[in-house]
């Protein structure tokens, strides 16, 4: 999301001729967004994406479970 973010401030940047930017070469402005297709690519290929939406899949279920726990009164089971 960064990559894009800055390629987004780049292309308005060279657009609106603004600071050193308006002399750089069009391929360093359109830079960000290759790397941020090339950052997708990886992240999808490598199972890093489903990780991490699993991660937080856990952790919304266990203060969930936390949550009901504690609205009955019940201790939280020790963790090993």
């Amino acid at each position: 999301m960064w990559f894009l973010g800055v390629g987004v401030v780049l292309l308005l940047m060279k657009w609106q001729a603004i600071g050193p930017v308006a002399n750089w070469d069009w391929w360093w402005v359109l830079l960000p967004f290759g790397l941020a297709v090339a950052w997708w690519s990886w992240a999808d290929a490598s199972g890093y994406t489903k990780r991490k939406a699993m991660e937080r899949e856990n952790q919304r279920k266990q203060a969930r479970l936390d949550k009901s726990r504690d609205a009955l009164g019940l201790k939280r089971p020790p963790r090993r």
